[in-house]
């Protein structure tokens, strides 16, 4: 084991490939059917706006007051079908496919249209900061547009990205745009009337949602699984780390140092970063004895605990760390064993 200081890993902590029987720390309380293809959600106060893909039934307006009774208090059809959804202060944002619709839910029991602005092509995704509501078009890239007439919504700058702009996320001055087919981009917002994208990291080529927490973005690559890039210098984005999932990721979303993952075929997938700083030898000597489980309640007795920054741990506690044989010590490369330990 040695430190490195781009190296980052992302273990697998939970697949929900299985039936809804079988769990793993994550338990159900509740849910309801919103009868149309739940497609996009923000959560405010008591209330989870979600937009409804199929039979363009719109924004449905859901109370969560008693997360073990979800109950719908109220929705409004938009004209297309509805992709993304945020919400700011009384108004929730929808990118429907005729364009950004703005809803009042002053009343959420009665939300109605307020506004609306027509852009180019779908409108996929949206994120609102201050006085703007960043649109994801998917034929025509990041549209800005002015929402401090929320019932005049006016467009005042816009960027154009390589290929299919899905998901927007906004950190500071920059927006973090999934374009499907052309990777992450990253473009300046310090002018809202003038965007330019100043960055990209096009390997994620698949990119179809992203979210940034602190110096990182999360992408979700469709096919190439969770990416992890360092935007520490927005510039110039890198790929520090990945987890190829076992099914098309298609969305991300971050609480609590964990990485949410929306898989296609299998629902919610949960991943864990634990930090740049660990590289795992790239050839391992044979271990002696059959390597541990990767969920483990205990260690065997002398083995050698690291955490994720390769400092040496006496007494674990549950968390993510790294084993190595104490007969393996001293040796040079020798074989590393990656370990979810829950006590």
């Amino acid at each position: 084991m040695k430190c490195a200081s781009v190296v980052l890993t992302i273990s697998l902590l939970l697949v929900g490939v299985a039936p809804a029987a079988d769990s793993l720390n994550v338990r159900f309380i509740g849910g309801i059917d919103t009868q149309g293809g739940a497609q996009g959600i923000a959560v405010s106060g008591d209330y989870a706006y979600v937009t409804n893909y199929v039979d363009s039934s719109g924004l449905r307006v859901i109370s969560i007051s008693d997360p073990a009774h979800p109950a719908e208090v109220g929705h409004y059809n938009t004209p297309g079908h509805a992709y993304g959804v945020a919400v700011s202060g009384d108004y929730a944002y929808v990118a429907d496919a005729l364009g950004l619709r703005v809803i009042s839910i002053a009343d959420p029991a009665h939300p109605a249209e307020v506004g609306n602005y027509d852009t180019p092509g779908i409108s996929n995704g949206v994120a609102v900061s201050g006085e703007y509501a960043y649109v994801a078009d998917r034929d025509s890239g990041l549209r800005v547009i002015s929402v401090a007439d929320p019932a005049h919504p006016v467009e005042v700058g816009h960027c154009h990205t390589p290929q299919w702009a899905f998901v927007v996320a906004m950190s500071g001055d920059y927006a973090y745009v999934a374009d499907f087919g052309a990777g992450l981009r990253v473009v300046s917002i310090s002018d809202p009337a003038h965007p330019v994208e100043v960055g990209y990291y096009d390997t994620i080529r698949s990119a179809y949602g992203v979210t940034v927490s602190g110096n990182y973005a999360y992408v979700a690559g469709w096919s190439a699984g969770l990416r992890v890039n360092s935007v520490s210098d927005p510039p110039h984005p890198v790929e520090v780390g990945y987890y190829k999932t076992p099914n098309l990721a298609l969305g991300v979303a971050l609480s609590g140092g964990y990485a949410y993952v929306a898989g296609y075929y299998a629902g919610l997938e949960i991943y864990q970063f634990y930090g740049d700083g660990v590289e795992e030898s790239p050839k391992p000597q044979a271990s002696s004895r059959k390597p541990a489980e990767t969920v483990i309640s205990s260690l065997p007795l002398g083995d050698v605990v690291f955490d994720a920054m390769g400092r040496r741990v006496l007494n674990p506690r549950s968390g993510v760390y790294f084993v190595r044989e104490p007969s393996a010590v001293g040796r040079g490369p020798s074989a590393v064993t990656k370990v979810i330990i829950q006590r």
